[in-house]
């Protein structure tokens, strides 16, 4: 006897990560240059006398403490294994297989895997030229069936942002009964005061829901702890479908420890802008377009080039992010990798 399968997923297209590669540089990931502070390595070493017992299932002292940190209710928010298992459980929570779930395009890879995983459909929008979200698009792709957004700000791969004023017009302007997801996994990277902060945009709004994770600026990706703000009823219903024990006791206690040494994690991203900064000028300054990037990482447009530029890279011990046809995604490294990949991008474009 065999098992039966679900028939739909055989087109389901697994999530594949940044490549890692023996010797050579990774810049492929989204992962920041230095690992957690050493704060953090000790309290992370300290939970493990205690891995015998079962994590608090409702990470409260994490919630507590965010709450406190945002200014928001502890009963808005909710803890997930990274962010991207919320996306999967708002998806769950506001959709059937006869609803839609709309996002930009190229956006986040998971949206459309979690979305077809969950059965329910999907509505791709493109990205403008300038590789921003087209809102204006994005509203008139809402349908009856629409039940999801997600805003992806800034966004991954292209690191592009959309703007205050836009937005708010945006979230204002979308029907009753969608719901907004303001997936902001870069927050702490920006720099640009006209970027929007999504907590205060969903503090007077019911139809907004803000996802941000401990993976990128707090450098715990391996240990996988993301967080939603969110209406009242959407964090009950989060928590209904949130698998048990999804955040590790060790995940929580790095979390707890991130945010004492939340300072110097600041700015540690703030160095990283300045070099990210310095790159894109580096690689503009090389014949390459470059848009405006607000992430950890900055986005190269080079459509059919893009399999025969990660190749090269790779050849060079540089391992980047190719999305054929579309483009290459590069992580800001330390100063060093930073001149090495450009080094390999100053050939290619030679």
């Amino acid at each position: 006897m065999t098992a039966r399968i679900r028939a739909d997923l055989e087109t389901v297209r697994g999530y594949v990560p940044g490549r890692t590669v023996p010797g050579a540089i990774k810049l492929a990931g989204n992962e920041v240059p230095e690992g957690p502070l050493p704060s953090v390595v000790a309290a992370i070493a300290d939970a493990g006398a205690d891995a015998n017992r079962y994590p608090d299932i409702a990470a409260t002292a994490l919630v507590g403490r965010l709450a406190t940190r945002l200014d928001v209710p502890a009963a808005r928010l909710s803890v997930g294994c990274g962010s991207v298992m919320l996306c999967q459980q708002l998806v769950q929570v506001t959709c059937t297989e006869a609803d839609e779930v709309a996002f930009a395009w190229r956006s986040f890879e998971s949206y459309p895997l979690v979305t077809q995983v969950t059965g329910a459909q999907q509505r791709a929008v493109a990205l403008r030229d300038d590789h921003v979200h087209d809102l204006d698009a994005m509203l008139a792709a809402i349908t009856q069936s629409t039940r999801l957004v997600f805003v992806c700000n800034p966004n991954n791969p292209t690191g592009t942002a959309v703007r205050r004023a836009e937005l708010e017009r945006f979230l204002d302007a979308v029907p009753d009964g969608v719901l907004v997801v303001l997936d902001e996994a870069y927050h702490e990277f920006v720099s640009d005061p006209d970027i929007p902060d999504g907590v205060e945009l969903a503090r007077d709004r019911d139809n907004v829901a803000v996802l941000r994770t401990f993976s990128k600026a707090y450098g715990l990706a391996g240990l996988r702890v993301g967080y939603c703000i969110a209406p009242e009823a959407v964090i009950e219903a989060l928590d209904k479908v949130r698998p048990p024990f999804s955040v590790n006791a060790v995940a929580q206690v790095a979390a707890l420890a991130s945010l004492d040494a939340a300072d110097e994690m600041l700015a540690r991203c703030a160095g990283i802008a300045v070099e990210r900064d310095l790159l894109r000028d580096a690689l503009i300054d090389a014949g390459y377009r470059v848009p405006e990037s607000h992430a950890n990482f900055v986005w190269l447009p080079l459509g059919e080039r893009t399999v025969q530029f990660a190749q090269h890279c790779l050849e060079h011990k540089v391992v980047v992010r190719g999305f054929a046809g579309d483009g290459v995604r590069v992580t800001v490294g330390s100063p060093e990798q930073n001149a090495s990949f450009l080094t390999a991008a100053r050939s290619f474009a030679g």
